[in-house]
């Protein structure tokens, strides 16, 4: 699963253990395990992580528990970086919501 470079630090610590994601269909099952990159095909990855849960929901949704669990202490911080990746905060689209744990570093 690709996660952007300043994402590494928050899941190696533990902070961000959930990511949204703009899917068509869903690209994980829970229970199953991933190899966090931030190259698309480099064989190198910094983590693996287990998905625990993946839900759809609006994106406009998100609940500040949910926004601690992305990695952030604000609903705007989080808007802040979905814009930067993502070019615009669009509440009413759905996105996939990926739950995970760190199981290797």
């Amino acid at each position: 699963m690709l996660f952007k470079p300043e994402h590494v630090d928050l899941i190696l610590t533990g902070r961000k253990t959930q990511t949204r994601r703009i899917w068509r269909k869903p690209r994980a099952k829970a229970g199953s395990t991933h190899k966090a990159k931030t190259v698309l095909f480099s064989k190198e990855y910094f983590a693996l992580i287990r998905i625990t849960d993946i839900r759809k929901e609006r994106l406009g949704d998100i609940s500040l528990e949910d926004v601690r669990r992305e990695g952030y202490e604000t609903l705007e911080a989080f808007k802040e970086e979905w814009i930067r990746i993502n070019g615009a905060w669009e509440p009413e689209l759905e996105v996939y919501v990926v739950s995970f744990e760190l199981t290797a570093k």
